[in-house]
C-alpha cells in the first residue's frame, strides 16, 4: 500500500474543497447522513406478522447468517465506489446495543464476524462469500438465551454477467447451506425477523409461506452506511416508507421473461411484449397467483387512511386529489399510486397502468396531508406498430377509462372520474422506427400469442476485431494537444471566446482540421483522479480534457487514487422510496462530489427495465415501470445538473441482459420499445433534458445501439427533441464512421481516429455530420461549470 501511495498528489492532483470553511464535501457527513437517510426510506417490509416489529426497547435477540457481517453495500463494475468504510446489520445493532436498546446473543455473531473475516482474508468479497455451517451446540444457546431471531441473507451481482435462477443456486434462491440454516433457526424459533441485503429480486416465497417467519424486511443494497439503517428501521427509530418497484413472484419461471432469457447468448426474443412485470401478473389469465408481493406493495408500522378521493379533467390533463390521514400510532409517510384500467379494444391493454403518485411528508398520528397527483393522457396511451387502428402512432381506444388511487397495484379505491373516448383518437401520428424483422410473435392480454410480419433482415456489420480498439485500451495523447501554461496570451481562438460572445462557435470549427475534429470524437486520456476518460481535449483552443467517471451510487474512483467518497443505496432502493424529492438531494449531492474532484459528467443515472431478475446490472436500474423510472431519475438528472455536472443517461437501449451485451440481439416489437423500454428515457430527454446520453452495446432488431439511425437521430432528436451529445458505451464493437453517421457522437474510451479519418477521405462520412458532433461536443463543454 505505501508503493501505492508514492507520488500519489503528484499524479492524481489535489482535491479542491467546495465545502464550508475550506472542507470537502466529498465522503462529507452531510452525504453519508443523506445516504442513511435513503436507505431508510427504500426499505421495504413485508411482513409484520402480530407487530413483530418494531422490537421494543430491552429486546433480547439472536442473529443468524452470514450477512449480519458480511454486508453489500452496492453492486459491482461501474455502479461500485471507494469508501472509507462500511457498516453492517451487525454494527447497527452493536450500536443499538450500546444504547441501551436491545441485547445480542453475542457467540452468535462472533462465529459468523470471525468466519466473515477469514473468509476475506482467503480473498472472498463482500457478498461473494459461503454461507457456513451453523453449530448445533450454539444454536441451542441462543435459543436459551432469547426466543426472539434474526436471519440475515445477502447478495452481490456485478456489471459483465448474469445472476442464475437454479434451485439452491444461492443467487434467486437460497443456496444448499442458506436454507439448512433457515430449516435449523426456524424449528428452533417461532418469532424470526428475515433481513435481505439485496439489489435485485430474489425468492421470497419461503418468507410468505412460512408462519415461524414473522417479519421480514427487503433493505436491497444500502450503501455504506446501510447497516446502521437496517438497525433503525428494525428498532423503530423510522417507520418504513418503501414500496416495491417491481413484483416479487412466486418462483423464477412465473415470469414471463423466464422462457427466453437464456435461450441463445445470440439474441433475446422480447415476446412477452409490453406485458412486463405487474402489466404481466395483473392482466394474463392465471399470473395473478403467481405473485408474492404485487408492485407497489410495502407495510408500515402505522396505518392510513385515503378519503376525499378526486379526479378532475384538466387543459392538459388529469388531476386526482387525495387526503391522507396518519390513523396509527406513530409517525410515518405514505406513498399514494394511481393507475388507469383502459378499454381492451383492438389492440389489447394491461388491466391497470401506472399514471401517477406522490409521498406524502411525515404525519404525526392523526395528521393529514392533501397530496395532487397531475397525468397526462399520453401515460396511458397506446402505441399501434401494426395499424389496427393508425399505424405508427400513439392513440386512445374507443372506450371507458377508469382510475383508481391506493397503495398498490392491488389495493386500490375508484376515482371519481370515468372518462369517455367515444371514438379511436390518435394524439400523435410518428413513423416507423427500429421495426423488428426476426420477432416471430408476441404475447396479447389474454395470454395467447400474434405472429409479427416476416421483413427483410438489416445487414449485420461483422466485428472486425483488426481495427477496433480492445477493451482497455487507452486513449492516445493528441498530437495537437499543447500544454497549458498560466502565463502569456494564447495566439489561436480559444473556446472561452465563444462563451464570452467573441466569437461565434462556427467560426472556432471552421478553423480546426479534419483530422482535430475527428480526434475531438474520440475518448481523451485520464487527468487526475478520473480512470474513465475524457471529452475534448484540443487545448491549442482552449478546449478541454473534460473528466468523466461512473456511477450511479456514488462517485467512482479507483481505490489506488486516494479519495474515498459517499456510497449512495443503489438505484433499485431509490426508486422504492418513490420520493422524488429525495432522489433529488442525492443527485445534487453526488454532483457535488463529481465537481469537487475534476470531473465533468458523471455517467448516471442507468434507467434500463427490469425484465427479468436475472439481469446482473438490475441494482443500478429503477424498476419494471417505466413512468416510475421515469419520473424518478428525472429528478436524479436535475439534481446533477443543477450542479453545472453533465450526467450520461444509459444505456440507450434495452440493455437488459448481461451475457454477451456487446453482440446480443435485443428482438423487441415496435409497441414494446416505445411504450416499455423507451418510455423511460422519453420522460427524462423531455422533462430533465440531459446533456448527454450513453447508447448501449448490444444490437435492436438487427442493428448496434451506437449504430442505430432511427434510434439515435429519428427518435432521440427529431421525435423527443434531444439536444445534447451522444456516447457510446465503452469499447463497443461498433466502427466510429458508422456510428458517427448515425447520431453517436463521441466513441468511449478509445476512438478510432486514423480508420475514421479513412472513411471521411473516401467519401464514406460526411463531413458535415463531423461537424455537426464536434458543435454539439462543443456546446456540451460550454454548459459546464
Amino acid at each position: 500500500m505505501k508503493d501505492q501511495q508514492k507520488w500519489q498528489r503528484i499524479r492524481y492532483m489535489p482535491t479542491t474543497t467546495l465545502g464550508a470553511n475550506g472542507q470537502r464535501v466529498t465522503g462529507c457527513k452531510e452525504h453519508i447522513s443523506l445516504s442513511r437517510r435513503a436507505a431508510r426510506e427504500g426499505a421495504v417490509l413485508l411482513k409484520n406478522k402480530n407487530e413483530l416489529l418494531p422490537f421494543c426497547n430491552g429486546s433480547k435477540l439472536a442473529v443468524f447468517g452470514k450477512a449480519q457481517a458480511d454486508y453489500v453495500k452496492g453492486g459491482g463494475g461501474s455502479g461500485d465506489t471507494t469508501v472509507a468504510y462500511t457498516l453492517s446489520l451487525l454494527d447497527g445493532l452493536k450500536e443499538k446495543e450500546a444504547e441501551g436498546r436491545l441485547s445480542l446473543f453475542t457467540p452468535v455473531s462472533d462465529y459468523y464476524q470471525e468466519n466473515i473475516t477469514a473468509q476475506y482474508a482467503d480473498g472472498c468479497l463482500p457478498g461473494q462469500t459461503k454461507e457456513p455451517t451453523l453449530p448445533a451446540a450454539l444454536l441451542e444457546q441462543a435459543r436459551a438465551y432469547t426466543d426472539v431471531a434474526i436471519i440475515s441473507i445477502c447478495r452481490f451481482s456485478g456489471e459483465s454477467w448474469d445472476r442464475t435462477g437454479e434451485p439452491y443456486d444461492g443467487d434467486f434462491f437460497l443456496s444448499r447451506e442458506e436454507a439448512a440454516m433457515v430449516r435449523q433457526v426456524r424449528d428452533a424459533f417461532n418469532r424470526i425477523v428475515v433481513v435481505l441485503n439485496t439489489g435485485g429480486m430474489m425468492d421470497t416465497r419461503w418468507i410468505r409461506e412460512d408462519d415461524h417467519v414473522g417479519a421480514a424486511l427487503l433493505a436491497w443494497q444500502g450503501g455504506m452506511e446501510g447497516g446502521l439503517a437496517m438497525a433503525d428501521l428494525l428498532c423503530g427509530d423510522v417507520c418504513p416508507s418503501g414500496r416495491l418497484s417491481d413484483t416479487f413472484a412466486v418462483n423464477f419461471d412465473a415470469y414471463p421473461s423466464s422462457a427466453t432469457f437464456n435461450q441463445s447468448e445470440e439474441y433475446i426474443e422480447y415476446n412477452d411484449d409490453i406485458y412486463v412485470g405487474y402489466r404481466y401478473f395483473e392482466t394474463i389469465p392465471g399470473a395473478a397467483e403467481k405473485v408474492c408481493y404485487p408492485f407497489g406493495f410495502g407495510l408500515s408500522y402505522t396505518t392510513f387512511a385515503m378519503e376525499n378521493l378526486q379526479c378532475t379533467e384538466q387543459e392538459n390533463g388529469f388531476l386526482a386529489c387525495v387526503t391522507v390521514t396518519n390513523t396509527g400510532k406513530c409517525a410515518g409517510k405514505q406513498v399514494v399510486q394511481v393507475y388507469c384500467k383502459p378499454p381492451q379494444g383492438k389492440l389489447g391493454k394491461p388491466k391497470s397502468v401506472l399514471v401517477g403518485f406522490g409521498k406524502t411528508n411525515t404525519l404525526k398520528p392523526g395528521e393529514s396531508q392533501k397530496l395532487s397527483i397531475d397525468f397526462t393522457q399520453m401515460d396511458f396511451a397506446s402505441y399501434d406498430d401494426l395499424g389496427k387502428i393508425q399505424a405508427s402512432a400513439w392513440v386512445l381506444e374507443a372506450g371507458q377509462y377508469t382510475f383508481f388511487a391506493g397503495e398498490n397495484v392491488r389495493e386500490i379505491e375508484p376515482l371519481p372520474l370515468t372518462w369517455t373516448v367515444e371514438k379511436d383518437r390518435v394524439l400523435c401520428q410518428l413513423s416507423p422506427q427500429c421495426v423488428p424483422s426476426q420477432l416471430p410473435e408476441r404475447m396479447l392480454a389474454d395470454g395467447s400469442y400474434e405472429a409479427l410480419p416476416k421483413r427483410p433482415v438489416p445487414e449485420r456489420f461483422a466485428q472486425n476485431d483488426d481495427i477496433l480498439p480492445f477493451d482497455g485500451q487507452h486513449p492516445t495523447e493528441s498530437p495537437f494537444t499543447e500544454p497549458f501554461t498560466a502565463w502569456g496570451e494564447p495566439t489561436l481562438p480559444q473556446l472561452m471566446d465563444v462563451y464570452t460572445g467573441k466569437i461565434k462557435l462556427a467560426s472556432l470549427i471552421s478553423l480546426l482540421s479534419d483530422e482535430q475534429k475527428v480526434r475531438l470524437l474520440c475518448g481523451q486520456p485520464n487527468r487526475g483522479v478520473a480512470n474513465t476518460f475524457g471529452f475534448g481535449n484540443l487545448l491549442m483552443y482552449g478546449i478541454p480534457n473534460v473528466m468523466t467517471a461512473d456511477g450511479p451510487a456514488g462517485l467512482r474512483i479507483r481505490p489506488q487514487c486516494g479519495v474515498t467518497t459517499t456510497a449512495f443505496p443503489c438505484a433499485t432502493l431509490l426508486c422504492c422510496t418513490w420520493d422524488t424529492c429525495l432522489v433529488y438531494e442525492v443527485g445534487k449531492a453526488g454532483a457535488k462530489e463529481v465537481k469537487e474532484n475534476g470531473i465533468g459528467v458523471w455517467l448516471t443515472p442507468a434507467i434500463n427495465i427490469h425484465r427479468s431478475p436475472l439481469c446482473g446490472r438490475n441494482f443500478e436500474y429503477y424498476s419494471e415501470d417505466p413512468l416510475l423510472t421515469g419520473k424518478m431519475a428525472t429528478e436524479m438528472i436535475r439534481g446533477i445538473q443543477s450542479e453545472g455536472i453533465a450526467c450520461s443517461l444509459k444505456h440507450f437501449a434495452c440493455n437488459n441482459k448481461e451475457t454477451n451485451r456487446r453482440n446480443a440481439d435485443s428482438r423487441v416489437s415496435e409497441r414494446a420499445l416505445r411504450e416499455i423500454y423507451l418510455k423511460g428515457f422519453e420522460l427524462c430527454v423531455k422533462n430533465a433534458k440531459p446533456w448527454t446520453v450513453m447508447s448501449s452495446y448490444n444490437l435492436i432488431n438487427g442493428v448496434r445501439a451506437s449504430e442505430n439511425k432511427d434510434l439515435l437521430t429519428s427518435i432521440l432528436r427529431n421525435e423527443w427533441g434531444f439536444d445534447g451529445i451522444v456516447t457510446t458505451d465503452w469499447y463497443t464493437f461498433g466502427e466510429q464512421y458508422r456510428e458517427i453517421a448515425a447520431g453517436n457522437d463521441i466513441k468511449m474510451g478509445c476512438g478510432m481516429p486514423e480508420h475514421t479519418l479513412q472513411m471521411m477521405n473516401e467519401g464514406l462520412l460526411n463531413h458535415a455530420d463531423v461537424d455537426r458532433s464536434v458543435e454539439r461536443l462543443l456546446k456540451l463543454i460550454l454548459r459546464l461549470d
